[in-house]
């Protein structure tokens, strides 16, 4: 049953393990009734019929490992599908047997195959024709088109292969798109964009994405991170080194000496740590955590309730309102510690004229918050609408006689400082962060020469925030409007302690030529050791 009943007046274009168009098939009772099994279970047509390529041993049956047969499960039941894996686990030869499982018994189905470069998405499609021609004649649907670009089956279902591009699907109706290694794609996060209302377009529509980790802050690790959290409608499956059979604790031990422990977290480790130039390192920006607003009104979001012992500041960004970079702004509690996020409000529609009202507002519901605003290009318009038409009293002057002194000016210097502060401040969890935009930007915040700026086709907007936030506590106006706050204090608090506790212990040693030091002795000793600490 598992051979090939072909011969050339059957076969494709003279392709005998391929039935051609139009080939009427009489079945046998054992024939209906394995064709049911397979059309019921991918995973018994792949263990029981696919045949695939092994590095060692050539054409071999598909010996699904137990995580196979999950993830062709957890194919069936969802329709937005993530997968994490591991380098050289048999994602990508799994994604495409069940392609083949799903045209061949699914009537008058799209399935788009898009890969990082066009000859790879190509090199899937033939994985597929090795299967297809190695599958019995009456398991296989026939052929009307097969080409190195796309097959197209008797029952009208077809599978087509191209490159990761803004146009490389527009147009098509797809009911099932494969996107192959999605965290090396270039532009992806433009490309999702376009694509996403061609998958979304029908309510049955399915996509598969799979890839290994590489670094945050790229569209796979949005998805991911979202799917994750139940942030999305995708549903993650990871599959980790030790899920693949031979992998244990000395392969890994031999492959770290190999490589380095850096490449095996990268490549095997489904780490997405050590690839990314973002301002934050990538394991801090891992440990973000995203809060659900108490409080929603159109752009503004707020996180905690305003407590009237509390002091507050907000941090503004505009921008000229015309559906491209976004005005926002944050509320910080500058009493708490750690310093608080609160409070956010992002849109990229409000205009400069009306953004003001909206500012003021909130400011008051803060207990006269103090405001903070970037008065580059239309930020001067908001600056002088706070400051005079509303009359905030409670907005910060960087000069009281200048022109354009309501504000703050993000210069070169401003902005070194305001990013170089953010950064401490987070990785030594000084500031907590609740607004899930924020840590999105965070992600896609790169060094970009000796300055940092979100990377192609995002934004950081909300970022920009917190920059000038980090600048601020670092100037002489906040420290005196906070009792003499010192941000060089607050971040040396606990490492003090920490140095003490890192030194080894010593004690004193006679030799017979000097005397044992006096206790006032040591004490001066550990007193001097405090101030070089401190210094």
């Amino acid at each position: 049953m598992n051979q090939n009943q072909s011969n050339p007046t059957t076969g494709y274009l003279g392709n005998a393990l391929v039935k051609g168009d139009s080939i009427s098939q009489n079945y046998s009772a054992d024939e209906v009734s394995e064709y049911l099994k397979c059309m019921k279970s991918p995973a018994y047509f792949a263990k029981t019929y696919a045949k695939v390529i092994n590095l060692n041993r050539g054409l071999v049956p598909f010996d699904l490992y137990p995580y196979q047969e999950k993830m062709f499960g957890h194919f069936q039941n969802n329709r937005f599908n993530i997968v994490l894996a591991c380098r050289q686990s048999g994602k990508s030869i799994s994604s495409v047997i069940y392609l083949l499982w799903y045209a061949t018994f699914h009537p008058e189905k799209t399935i788009a195959i898009l890969a990082n470069k066009g000859a790879t998405a190509r090199e899937m499609l033939a994985r597929i024709t090795l299967a297809l021609e190695n599958l019995p004649f009456f398991l296989q649907p026939g052929c009307k088109t097969l080409n190195k670009g796309s097959i197209v089956f008797s029952n009208n279902s077809k599978i087509i292969a191209a490159a990761t591009s803004g146009s490389s699907i527009r147009g098509l109706s797809v009911n099932l798109l494969f996107l192959d290694e999605f965290a090396f794609v270039n532009n992806a996060t433009e490309f999702y964009t376009s694509t996403y209302p061609v998958i979304s377009s029908g309510d049955q529509t399915k996509v598969i994405i799979t890839s290994t980790a590489n670094g945050v802050g790229n569209q796979f690790y949005r998805i991911w991170e979202g799917a994750v959290q139940g942030a999305n409608e995708f549903r993650p499956f990871r599959v980790d080194w030790w899920d693949v059979p031979g992998r244990d604790e000395a392969w890994k031990k031999m492959t770290i000496a190999n490589t380095s422990e850096l490449q095996f977290e990268q490549e095997f480790g489904n780490s997405f740590v050590g690839t990314s130039n973002t301002l934050l390192a990538s394991e801090h920006l891992l440990k973000l955590k995203a809060r659900s607003p108490i409080q929603t009104r159109g752009s503004l979001k707020i996180y905690h309730k305003f407590d009237e012992s509390h002091q507050y500041a907000m941090f503004v960004d505009v921008s000229k309102g015309r559906g491209q970079d976004y005005s926002t702004f944050s509320v910080i509690d500058i009493t708490a510690r750690p310093f608080l996020q609160v409070a956010t409000y992002r849109d990229n529609k409000i205009s400069p004229l009306l953004f003001p009202d909206i500012i003021v507002n909130i400011a008051k519901h803060f207990g006269n918050a103090l405001v903070v605003i970037e008065n580059n290009d239309a930020g001067q318009v908001v600056c002088n609408a706070v400051y005079y038409e509303y009359e905030y009293e409670n907005t910060f002057l960087e000069s009281a006689v200048k022109s354009g002194g309501i504000g703050v000016t993000m210069t070169k210097r401003v902005k070194r400082i305001g990013c170089s502060n953010l950064k401490d401040l987070i990785e030594m969890d000084k500031l907590i962060l609740t607004d899930a935009e924020t840590m999105t930007e965070l992600s896609t915040f790169e060094a970009n020469g000796s300055s940092y700026e979100a990377s192609q086709g995002n934004h950081d907007d909300m970022v920009m925030n917190m920059v000038l936030f980090a600048w601020f506590v670092s100037t002489d106006a906040f420290g005196n409007n906070l009792e003499n706050f010192s941000l060089k204090d607050m971040l040396m608090e606990g490492i003090n302690e920490q140095a003490y506790d890192d030194l080894p212990p010593f004690g004193f040693i006679d030799d017979g030529r000097s005397s044992t030091p006096s206790m006032d002795t040591y004490d001066k000793m550990v007193n001097d050791l405090k101030q070089w600490n401190s210094l």
